[in-house]
């Protein structure tokens, strides 16, 4: 079928000075790889307002498959449909509008394998408590947040962007609205000059262009976009206070517009009980909306304060938690798991830094710490820092980016390396309401932590009943803070030591060196 010069499909965005700036038509591809992007452009009208007036989606059919992707204005006449194939093969498709101009185009494509480092998006593993690629490779999360970094100059976006090619960090939570000072800060179209005159049915097409650069730029590294999609500090400008209608419109918005690059996870908010103008009800619509406008099912959460919301509703893929006292210890960061049925992401647990405030002045011993007790514990930990000679975070990596200061980092990195050496999908707590402190896959893989105490010794002593229990392993001394694995001499033989337990009664103990940040792993041969 031939598609008519003014019907452009594009699988690529332009980046760099071009991502604020209308892009130049292309022409059509003939593949694009399964899970990467494949564009849709259509030239429609630009009087009124398209982002009311104008509906325009286009359904995706490939072997009794189909689709319906939603489609979004991007101003200056320009309407576009972005879709993510999910499966191999010869897609087609054909444009719905209520437009007469838009409505009936069609055209195809061929989905391709994937390329080195298209993993494709993540998702929630069979299990239930853990992340893995759609294929199927593992997602050991290390994340970090950065609220406004997207939203700073291009030269400090570039300074992050070159912060995280060296760093560990795996996913970044952004805030679409500003919440720090930033370059860019008007999502909608001005209607004067004070903060709040903005017209919430108009959105402004050269902001998200922007943004949606930055989030391409972190797929490029393999960095996964936790995208904030409120917060409740912007009161000044009040963008995350909007009536019902244009809360909904914006939603429909960004899920059209963002939903089809395979590293976008949704955060409905960030500490959501802080924002006065809604009530759980009001999240929970938000959420069914969201669900309903985004047919890529991208990951959703939503973040607290104070009043931790229902991670088992189901439109939750995953729980945001922020407590920071629930990574003191594995026990507790199992608790929060076991409730939420679901994986458990401490996304914000105190930073590392400087400030004067109680929640921005960790050490780096205590940042790594908590990471550790959340990983024995079967959740997952995220990173941030508020290191800045000022003492403001607003200007530090928390709130802008750039670069980091603090000593976390490189041990994060370690940590890393040592949960992708783990268990497939990930560390699971192995019976903790028992007290036996051990992370791992029991009768293959166990990991204890010691912490901040300082022990000269450990009794080897495991669970297990059967015998399956009665397993040999290696053993590893890991130093967590000096990045190093030293192995045991010898090999551990179980043996039963009563109904419940197993150890080896030639070698009941493993000598430890008496220094803090201590752990031991445990591995069958």
């Amino acid at each position: 079928m031939t598609v008519s010069r003014r019907t452009i499909l594009q699988g690529a965005i332009a980046a760099g000075a071009a991502a604020t700036a209308r892009p130049a038509f292309a022409a059509p591809p003939a593949h694009v790889e399964r899970w990467d992007v494949y564009e849709i452009v259509l030239e429609g009208p630009s009087q009124g307002n398209p982002f009311d007036d104008v509906r325009i989606a286009a359904r995706f059919e490939c072997d009794g498959r189909q689709v319906r992707i939603p489609g979004f204005y991007d101003g200056e006449g320009v309407y576009r449909i972005r879709f993510s194939p999910p499966e191999l093969g010869r897609w087609r498709w054909r444009s719905e509008s209520n437009v007469a101009a838009l409505d009936g185009r069609a055209g195809g494509f061929l989905a391709t394998p994937p390329t080195r480092g298209n993993r494709g998006p993540v998702r929630v593993s069979r299990d239930g408590y853990h992340f893995v690629y759609a294929d199927g490779t593992p997602f050991r999360q290390i994340g970090t947040t950065c609220y406004s970094w997207a939203l700073q100059s291009d030269a400090k976006c570039a300074e992050t962007l070159a912060t995280l090619r060296a760093a560990p960090f795996n996913k970044m939570r952004m805030c679409v609205f500003p919440n720090v000072p930033s370059v860019a800060t008007d999502p909608f179209v001005r209607t004067g000059t004070a903060l709040r005159d903005w017209d919430p049915t108009r959105f402004n097409p050269a902001f998200f262009r922007r943004y949606e650069d930055r989030i391409r730029r972190l797929g490029e590294l393999g960095i996964e976009a936790d995208i904030i999609l409120y917060q409740p500090y912007d009161e000044k400008r009040g963008y995350s206070d909007m009536q019902r209608a244009d809360d909904e419109r914006y939603l429909r918005y960004v899920a059209a517009r963002f939903g089809a690059f395979r590293n976008v996870w949704w955060a409905m908010a960030n500490e959501y009980d802080a924002v006065k103008s809604k009530t759980v009800a009001d999240w929970d619509h938000l959420f069914e909306v969201l669900q309903a406008a985004d047919p890529h099912d991208r990951l959703r959460s939503i973040h607290q304060i104070n009043s931790y919301y229902d991670h088992r509703k189901p439109w939750i893929t995953h729980a945001s938690i922020q407590n920071g006292a629930a990574v003191l210890d594995d026990l507790r960061a199992e608790l929060h798991r076991a409730f939420a049925q679901k994986p458990v992401i401490f996304d914000e647990v105190c930073y590392e830094g400087n400030s004067d405030k109680r929640w921005g002045n960790l050490k780096g011993e205590e940042m790594v710490e908590r990471f550790w007790w959340g990983t024995i514990g079967g959740t997952y930990v995220g990173h941030s820092e508020t290191t800045e000679p000022s003492g403001n975070p607003d200007f530090s990596w928390l709130g802008q980016g750039g670069k980091l200061a603090g000593s976390s980092a490189p041990r994060l990195a370690f940590l890393r390396k040592i949960l992708e050496d783990g268990p497939v999908p990930g560390i699971e707590p192995i019976q903790p309401w028992w007290n036996y402190h051990l992370g791992g896959k029991q009768n293959e893989y166990y990991l204890h932590y010691f912490g901040a105490a300082l022990p000269t010794e450990w009794p080897v002593i495991l669970p297990g009943r059967g015998e399956e229990a009665l397993r040999s392993y290696r053993a590893d001394i890991i130093d967590t803070w000096n990045m190093t694995v030293t192995p045991v001499e010898g090999v551990f033989r179980m043996a039963r030591r009563n109904e419940y337990d197993v150890q080896d009664p030639q070698r009941p103990t493993i000598a430890l060196p008496g220094k803090p940040w201590i752990a031991v792993r445990l591995l069958k041969v």
